[in-house]
Order: C-alpha cells, then structure tokens, then sequence
C-alpha cells in the first residue's frame, strides 16, 4: 500500500515503535497501571476499610474485603512483573467487576458534589478494567518474566 492510497497525506506516515524501544514503554505503561492497585491493596486489610466498605453494604466486609486486598495486590504485583500476567489481569478484572458497582454507586447519590466524586471513580476503575482486559488478551509484552519463558 502507498502512501498516497492510505488515508494518510503523502507527508504524514504512521510511525511504530522499535521491538528494542518498546519494551521500556510497556514495562513503564504496565508500573503505572498497577501503581494504584499495589498502594492501595495493602489498605484493605484496615479496619476503617473494612468499616466503610460494610457502611457501603458489602456483604461480609471482613472477609470480602481483605479478599479484595489479595486480588489487588496479586493481580498488580503478576502484571509489573509480567509473571503470568494475563491471569493476574484477570484477578484485576475480578476485583473490578466487584468492587466497582459496590463502592461507587453514583446513581444513588444526592448531593452533587459526592456524585460527581462517585461518578468520577466509577469511570476510572471502567477505564482500569477495560486495561486489564487488554492485558489478559495481550499479555505483558517485552521486558516481562513471560517473555522469557518463551
């Protein structure tokens, strides 16, 4: 296909990145997506977690909760080390088809700037889950324990 038979002007070519120069993008891009499950999995095994998360109408908070904590923390610490990373994302695919209409529930809320809060985190974990969709079809890429096996 010629440039000038895409849809792309003659000028403008798409461009892709090195198999070389990839693997320190992913291996960043898979840190970032698991930051916020490797901070805030340990926060799970809190007593004041386990309280709100019960005041929220989690069922069995004191064992759902801490469960929720080990989903987190395993499923974040496979994918950046890319060691079985697409069953680890499928634990943060867990954790987030759980946790998210259990805790964020926007649409029972009335005051406007705790809906806009709820709204807000309930969109990130469907971002964050729609990640960890990707990663448990495309794995974890270069710069991973799972790419050394093969």
């Amino acid at each position: 296909m010629s440039a000038s038979s895409s849809n792309f002007p003659a000028r403008v070519q798409p461009t892709t990145v090195s198999v070389d120069a990839a693997g320190p993008i992913v291996l960043l891009g898979r840190f970032f997506f698991v930051l916020i499950f490797l901070l805030s999995g340990p926060r799970q095994f809190l007593g004041q977690s386990i309280a709100y998360a019960a005041s929220q109408g989690v069922p069995l908070a004191s064992i759902a909760v801490p469960l929720s904590g080990v989903l987190a923390l395993a499923g974040g610490l496979s994918i950046l080390l890319g060691y079985r990373a697409r069953m680890g994302a499928w634990l943060i695919v867990l954790f987030l088809a759980v946790v998210t209409p259990m805790m964020h529930k926007f649409w029972g809320v009335t005051d406007p700037m705790m809906y806009q809060m709820q709204f807000v985190h309930f969109l990130k974990n469907v971002s964050m889950l729609g990640g960890a969709l990707l990663i448990t079809q495309f794995g974890s890429g270069p710069w991973s324990l799972d790419s050394r096996r093969k």
